[in-house]
């Protein structure tokens, strides 16, 4: 067996799929999607086929032209990482047909009661499949190798709406022939067809990796912000709908400037969808439907940088897709690089300077952090036996801009532009790896290699010599403050008088690790920043608050925790507790994640199940 990643037991040597037709019962007492998965790969296979699943129950595998079983077996031992590989036997076949189950811990599914949504009376689901979580949806080769077309019917209650990854197609009602192959589910035409139930259907016509499947389904409303884009939040969540049609109202100069730089916007819509607080990423670039964080919304504009970034995914990461997630730099390095392209011309040079700042010091951050294991410091690393949730980081975000950002400086802008178009149009739709990208970058741009040394950056540990520190009027200023402060003078009303959310992230994230408590408390005092309703700089401030003993604040670290559920900011709280050194420090966080686990995404709840592990 040849492995083409190792994240998955899919064999490099067997056909990949290229289309999936799914149809999906919801059902939200249970927990559990009772589901039909029809694959067909990219030509007829007679051996034995590998697939990923994890916590799913396999009914059955069908030949699906003439409904005889296929031969099968489960891995009895599941891979820690990986999940449980499961082998059919195809004998010249070209398509399978699989009935199975979910499971109530699906890793990519979060269930939410009623009691957890906003209205308090119907209750919510959302996927999370990025990395290596739609094996927990549906079998599959969950790579980003396997590029696939899909189509869904999907059973929910009808009083409920869903929103997909995918065209919408239409909503009505359902057919008792949709349920035959799930008999073997125990799910009969009569619940299939129940009074109280409808089939929506979706259309995905373009190939995407595995970890773009996703949906939502929810008391959903929304409202228009632009001709290719619509808000979407609970129905009942009015006022988070307000603010983020007021929030993302500039989405469509975003696309416009996006194709001006990229070429064309090639998934008809860009709809954004604002998630209940639990969702663990700031945002996630499922095509035609982004899925956000309500933490973005800011009131100030500056969240529409993570919807500048999930923007530009839909030419970096989207169109074009790492191949695995050792070359993962290649989705969010170009994606950080277009971003602050993006936010240049919409918001002004001195606003994407201040996010090179920020970027810049997160990346110094994760150097510490990985100082015992430095192959997380490389873009192209090596990830066998490693889990990408527990490696995840600001590396192939923050070092792969800055690669990308040396190749442009080293060229010039308009060069660049060029080479990154034809970049883009030579290999949309399909899955690459680093060294495809080297090959191309050198036949583009001859004798790039002589000006810069592309192993170092690409296999190097560390940060290159040759990397960029943002240098502008305001980034000088506010780095030379946080100096200040460690001599014991804090920022004046005047210093901060035209300081917005991004400007105090900067501030903080430079000051010392830990400080007087004294200190801490006077900048709180004066400038109200534990109650401050940007994330960015609340969750900075606790976690300078915690690292100084100030345990004053820890009431307000225990809130925080137990509102979001953003890794962003667990991460760094949890670590900070965890670390503190104090058993009041570590009681607090085993309290309140024993609190809060529950309402967590099951992938934040690993991450911080990993935290409290390694330090308490």
């Amino acid at each position: 067996m040849a492995p083409i990643d190792p994240h998955s037991f899919t064999d490099s040597s067997h056909p990949l799929t290229t289309h999936l037709a799914l149809s999906l019962y919801l059902d939200f007492n249970t927990s559990i999607i009772h589901g039909s998965a029809l694959l067909t790969l990219s030509s007829a296979f007679s051996g034995e086929l590998s697939l990923d699943t994890r916590c799913i129950s396999i009914h059955m595998f069908l030949d699906p032209l003439t409904l005889e079983p296929l031969p099968y077996r489960v891995s009895t031992t599941p891979d820690r990482i990986r999940g449980t590989e499961v082998v059919v036997v195809l004998s010249g076949q070209s398509s399978l047909l699989i009935v199975y189950s979910t499971s109530p811990s699906a890793s990519a599914l979060q269930w939410l009661s009623p009691l957890q949504t906003f209205s308090k009376l119907h209750p919510y689901v959302y996927t999370q499949c990025q990395a290596i979580h739609a094996r927990s949806i549906f079998p599959c080769q969950d790579t980003p190798a396997a590029r696939i077309r899909y189509d869904v019917v999907m059973n929910i209650p009808n009083s409920l709406s869903a929103v997909m990854s995918a065209r919408h197609v239409r909503r009505r009602l359902a057919v008792p022939e949709e349920a035959k192959h799930l008999e073997a589910g125990s799910l009969g035409p009569s619940l299939w067809c129940g009074e109280d139930r409808v089939v929506e259907e979706f259309a995905m016509e373009q190939p995407i990796p595995p970890y773009l499947f996703a949906f939502a389904v929810g008391e959903l409303g929304f409202r228009e912000v632009g001709p290719r884009t619509r808000v979407y939040t609970e129905s009942a969540a009015v006022e988070v709908l307000d603010a983020a049609a007021l929030e993302f109202a500039g989405t469509e100069d975003m696309i416009k400037q996006g194709e001006k730089l990229f070429g064309d916007y090639e998934w008809e819509r860009f709809d954004l969808l604002v998630l209940p607080p639990s969702f663990p990423y700031g945002g996630m670039e499922n095509p035609r439907m982004v899925f956000l964080t309500p933490t973005v919304i800011k009131g100030d504009a500056t969240g529409a940088q993570v919807v500048a970034h999930e923007l530009a995914h839909s030419w970096t990461g989207n169109l074009i897709t790492n191949i695995n997630n050792e070359h993962f730099w290649l989705n969010e390095g170009f994606t950080t690089y277009a971003e602050r392209r993006i936010v240049e011309v919409v918001q002004g040079a001195d606003r994407a300077t201040l996010n090179i700042g920020i970027g810049w010091r997160g990346l110094t951050d994760e150097m510490e952090r990985f100082k015992d294991n430095l192959e997380c410091t490389k873009l192209w690393n090596k990830q066998e036996g490693v889990d990408p949730d527990d490696v995840y980081s600001q590396v192939p975000y923050e070092k792969g801009f800055q690669f990308v950002l040396r190749i442009e400086r080293q060229i010039g802008r308009t060069a660049f532009d060029e080479f990154l178009k034809k970049y883009i149009a030579t290999f949309k739709f399909k899955s690459i790896d680093t060294s495809t990208f080297l090959e191309f970058l050198k036949a583009n741009i001859p004798g790039i290699e002589k000006e810069i040394n592309l192993q170092l950056w690409t296999e190097g540990v560390g940060i290159p010599e040759d990397a960029y520190e943002p240098v502008s009027t305001i980034y000088t200023k506010i780095i030379s403050l946080a100096k200040e402060f460690k001599e014991g003078r804090m920022p004046s009303e005047d210093d901060v008088a035209e300081w917005n959310g991004q400007e105090w992230e900067l501030y903080l994230e430079n000051l010392p690790k830990s400080c007087e408590p004294s200190q801490v408390m006077a900048l709180d005092k004066r400038y109200r920043l534990a109650e401050s309703k940007d994330y960015e700089v609340k969750v900075s401030f606790l976690q300078l608050a915690v690292a100084s003993k100030c345990r004053e604040y820890h009431g307000e670290v225990k809130k925080t925790l137990k509102e979001v559920g953003r890794m962003k900011y667990l991460r760094p709280l949890f670590t900070a507790l965890a670390q503190a050194g104090g058993t009041e420090e570590k009681q607090l966080a085993k309290q309140v994640f024993a609190e809060a686990r529950e309402t967590y995404h099951p992938i934040a709840q690993g991450v911080v199940e990993s935290i409290l592990s390694k330090y308490i």
